[in-house]
Formats: structure tokens, sequence, C-alpha cells
């Protein structure tokens, strides 16, 4: 069911409040109980606390400054709020790279909890793709039977193959999970972003350039971090490519 206007302008000032208090003490508290008082949905918990985790961490008050691994693996006040403590603490430590203790918290959390919750699946998805754990791709596809190509979840395991430089079949993954996203990742310069990647790991430079220079243009003013991963990208691919190109032009088949 899509939200209404009304549902989502509710989600909005959720999320606008905790931005507003970032710099202080109780902005988690005060987003979880803004989410436990619209009774939110796991995938609204997701969309939400993914770009406040984000918000807040460049801000230099992560939620793993403010939160302690309890709060992922105790039930603590009701399920919105666990699971709204859960998704900004699993998510601050994915945004760190932190696989093992993701890994070791989600451990920890009951099955059926994360049976009902298929971003916080994800996120334990990431955290095996991200260590290049080819078991991580069997969690993936279930992640993939479950979440109904929600956007958030599905740019959690991409992030977790992105990492795992080391997984079989990386790239044709990648792609694949872009494919998943609204309009092909079309218009989304962190899925463009990931495209690249692929591409590039597949040979194809051209194709990696364009999307390369798409997800450049796409990016919002101010993602300094991004931008600087999307501009070390660029040149990844055209060094690939020169290196390509000079070792045909060194290779002469020796005639008989």
């Amino acid at each position: 069911m899509t939200p209404s206007p009304e549902r989502n302008a509710a989600l909005a000032r959720a999320a606008s409040i905790a931005i507003e208090t970032v710099a202080g003490t109780q902005w988690p508290m005060r987003l979880a109980e803004a989410l436990r008082d619209r009774d939110a949905t796991w995938q609204e918990s997701a969309e939400v606390g993914a770009d406040v985790a984000w918000q807040a961490r460049a801000a230099g008050n992560s939620a793993l400054v403010l939160l302690d691994p309890e709060h992922v693996t105790d039930p603590g006040p009701g399920p919105v709020i666990w699971r709204t403590y859960r998704h900004l603490y699993l998510s601050a430590l994915r945004y760190d790279f932190r696989c093992r203790s993701i890994e070791s918290l989600l451990n920890q959390v009951p099955l059926s909890v994360l049976n009902a919750d298929p971003y916080s699946w994800a996120l334990y998805a990431f955290a095996r793709l991200g260590q290049s754990r080819s078991d991580g791709l069997a969690v993936m596809e279930k992640v993939l039977a479950t979440a109904s190509d929600h956007p958030k979840t599905l740019h959690v395991l991409l992030h977790g193959v992105w990492l795992g430089g080391l997984l079989p079949g990386r790239a044709d993954a990648l792609l694949a999970l872009v494919d998943r996203l609204p309009e092909g990742g079309g218009d989304d310069p962190i899925a463009q972003f990931r495209k690249a990647s692929a591409l590039r790991a597949l040979g194809q430079y051209r194709q990696a350039r364009t999307a390369i220079e798409r997800a450049l243009e796409l990016l919002p003013p101010g993602n300094l971090a991004v931008h600087s991963d999307m501009v070390r990208e660029h040149t990844l691919i055209t060094a690939a490519h020169d290196l390509t190109q000079l070792a045909r032009r060194r290779w002469k088949p020796t005639s008989q």
C-alpha cells in the first residue's frame, strides 16, 4: 500500500525534528517516540532512520555515541522504539563499515524479530557480504524474497555487494540490484555510482564512464564525502581503460 501524502508529511516532520536537534543528546529518543506515536512500519523506520543516522554521523554526533549495543539486543520500552534504535545503531555501524559488529549484534536478536523486519535482515546480509562471505548471497536472496524491492533495503544490499570485493559474481549482482530500483536506478546517484563500479569490473569502460558522470550530475550539493568517492571511481575507470589500451598496444602477435 502506498502511504498517503498526510502519512508521508508526518514522517517527514518526525525526521525533521530529529535532524534539527541532531547536535544534542536526545535526537534518537525523539525520533523513536515520534515513530512510535505514528505506529511506523519497518519500511518507514528504515527510510527515516537511515537518513537521520547519516545526518547525525555527518554532524559528528553519531548514533554510536548516544546509543549502546544493548539498544539493539534488548527489547526496551516497545517494539517500534526498539526497532528504531536497532535501525539507527546498525545503520551507523554500516556507514562505518563495521561488518563484524553488525553480525555479532544481530546474532543476539531473536529470529522472530528479524523475520518481522526485513531491513534488519538486509543489514545482516550487508555484514556478511561486506566481508566477502559468499553465504551472504543466500541471506540477500531471502531479503529480496520478502522486502518487495523496498529501495532503502535494496541500497543496503547494494552497499554490501559493492564492499565485498571478493564475492563471486559481484559485478553481475550489483547490476541486477540496480535494475530492481525504481526506474532502474536511473535517477539515483548512489545507484549510478554502484553501477559504474560494476561496469568497470566487467571492462565496460564507456558505459561505466557514462554511469559515474550521471551520478556526479545527480548528487545533491554538500555531500562532500560521497562526491570524493565518485571522483575516485571516475579516476579508477579512466586508469583501468588506459591500462587496457596500453596493454593492447604493447601486445603484438608474432608471425609464424
